[in-house]
């Protein structure tokens, strides 16, 4: 910990190839938060149901957890900057679909009132199937284009970047939306997938790692012995589900923000597309905020205490949103979320590209992966369906059952994180055992502060004359 303490993001930086990279994703982010938005407003506006912005992430998040195994063991196999390559041209051209039947449907061209959703929902399933295998690619990159005691702080500088993104992309076409249609938007995400295969050819080549004759297993077997190592080890089974209960529980908040502002607010269309754009930004600067307050946090100071924090700070957040009736409010709530959000998402990712051994990196992280995005799909479509269903029951209106919903994703997150702060697992920090005091003090206060683990000053003996 000490090593990697002393890097800093210039050192981090300095790697040329991982800062084009860096800036070349940052770009491919914008405009991926761009589409993200632009779509979430489009289904809103046509149909004006959670279930459908529920059933859309659903469909984008379902093909990586069928096929997210298999781009693990592709990343293992084959020339992870080919398959990356491969993965960014076939998403630009979901893209370029995407703006296709936005353009289409604006021009009158379907019969059924309906058909550009379900276009959308079918492309959106093709976007996961070519996710499935990029996600793994980009796993195992990081660590080939920086020293291993650089990871910690490049690591943190991907979702830095990652949450500018997400604060330039909603925020941009939420204003834009109010003056140009949704096509040219979307074309312009298209086109940064081509920019991110351009820059990736230019990083070094990166083969799989070597397989031998005698080490040449089915994919079965070796996927088996990837969930061995995660399910055998408790830190990376603990930060494993950390990932799981933030795909299902905090990620669909960002599904919901479409809708959120209409039912909640009740803004008119232009309104919830701008000011929902804002809502969106100001978690992205509250993300982006979190990641650079990462570099005040003591170097003592131990993953498997912090990141119980965050997961219940971020809860906490969550909950705050869903109770607020005003924008200002929703304002303060969403930058506390975004702040704990990538507090959660780094530390634990961290933890896990510091834990997997590197010659089942893509495995066992395709296996978390696979297992995040099949709880962010049932979270988004249960929370989607759950709003709906109490709204069309008349158990509330439709800003009750709104605000009912986003309070009953981060209610949970409060308490597990409550729960694993009270039950600590030192074998996130790489410790086999907690230090006596720990051992003695349980409390939650202790868990907070982390005192056993702060060094304690040694005091040099006075010289006897």
């Amino acid at each position: 910990m000490s090593v990697q303490a002393n890097v800093t993001y210039r050192d981090v930086l300095a790697n040329r190839h991982y800062r084009n990279i860096l800036l070349a994703q940052f770009l491919s982010n914008v405009g991926t938060w761009m589409e993200m938005f632009v779509i979430q407003s489009f289904v809103a506006a046509k149909s004006g149901s959670l279930a459908d912005a529920g059933i859309l992430a659903a469909f984008q998040q379902v093909p990586v957890f069928v096929l997210g195994l298999l781009g693990g063991l592709a990343a293992d196999r084959v020339n992870r900057r080919t398959l990356l390559v491969v993965t960014q041209i076939l998403a630009g051209l979901v893209a370029a679909g995407i703006a296709g039947v936005t353009w289409f449907d604006m021009q009158g061209s379907f019969t059924h009132p309906r058909m550009a959703i379900w276009l959308l929902w079918g492309l959106g399933a093709l976007n996961g199937c070519v996710m499935a295998f990029n996600f793994p690619a980009w796993q195992v990159l990081t660590p080939r284009l920086v020293p291993r005691p650089q990871l910690m702080r490049a690591v943190t500088l991907n979702g830095i970047q990652f949450n500018l993104a997400r604060l330039l992309g909603p925020a941009a076409s939420g204003l834009l939306l109010a003056i140009v249609t949704p096509p040219p938007l979307l074309i312009f995400n298209a086109l940064t997938f081509a920019v991110m295969a351009a820059v990736v050819m230019t990083t070094p080549n990166s083969p799989a790692p070597p397989r031998d004759a005698a080490n040449s297993r089915s994919a079965s077997a070796e996927m088996l012995d990837a969930a061995r190592v995660l399910w055998g080890h408790r830190g990376i089974r603990a930060v494993f589900f950390v990932q799981v209960l933030a795909g299902l529980l905090a990620a669909p908040l960002v599904r919901l923000i479409a809708q959120y502002m209409r039912d909640v607010y009740h803004l008119d269309e232009k309104a919830a597309n701008t000011l929902g754009g804002f809502m969106l930004a100001v978690q992205g600067l509250g993300a982006v905020c979190g990641g650079l307050a990462l570099r005040y946090v003591p170097a003592w100071y131990p993953k498997h205490h912090f990141i119980p924090l965050s997961i219940a700070c971020l809860g906490v957040s969550i909950v705050l949103f869903g109770l607020t009736q005003t924008i200002e409010g929703g304002y303060v709530a969403m930058a506390v979320c975004g702040f704990f959000w990538i507090w959660t998402f780094n530390q634990s990712w961290v933890a896990l590209q510091m834990l997997a051994p590197d010659e089942m990196r893509g495995r066992l992280l395709a296996i978390v992966t696979v297992a995040g995005f099949g709880a962010t799909a049932v979270g988004a479509l249960s929370a989607g369906v759950l709003g709906e269903q109490l709204k069309d029951r008349g158990v509330l209106d439709a800003q009750g059952a709104t605000q009912l919903t986003v309070v009953l994703l981060g209610a949970p997150l409060l308490c597990a994180g409550v729960f694993m702060m009270l039950n600590r697992v030192p074998e996130i920090d790489g410790i086999s055992r907690l230090p006596t005091g720990a051992r003695r003090d349980r409390s939650l206060w202790n868990a907070i502060t982390a005192r056993e683990h702060r060094p304690r000053e040694t005091v040099e003996p006075a010289e006897v004359p």
